[in-house]
């Protein structure tokens, strides 16, 4: 009989290299940091987003570990979205003070 040999399949999915240590991923301080942004602090929602796509783009390089992709994905959007809905309260906030301070002309 002929002598079978098999070759190793290859997982799929990104490879890392063994000799290149990978930095470790900072996807729960991310996430703290969105969560504080939409709860109280909008400079942290700014940080949160900055840093998630940051360690993002390091991750999609392979240059971060990475297992916390969700981790970072969701602080990012917690960012942007305090972000955001800071940046709509000023508006709104703008406008009252504006109708406000035309309608203490108009009276007098």
């Amino acid at each position: 009989m002929a002598e079978e040999t098999q070759v190793p399949v290859a997982p799929a999915g990104p490879q890392y290299s063994t000799q290149q240590t990978l930095r470790p991923h900072r996807g729960g301080l991310i996430l703290a940091l969105g969560i504080l942004g939409l709860i109280c602090c909008f400079i942290c929602g700014i940080i949160a987003w900055v840093m998630g796509s940051n360690d993002l783009k390091e991750m999609a390089a392979g240059r971060m570990d990475p297992a916390g992709q969700g981790l970072t994905q969701a602080g990012k959007i917690c960012g942007m979205i305090s972000v955001i809905l800071q940046i709509v309260g000023l508006v709104i906030w703008l406008l009252f003070m504006s109708l406000g301070v035309a309608t203490s002309f108009s009276q007098m």
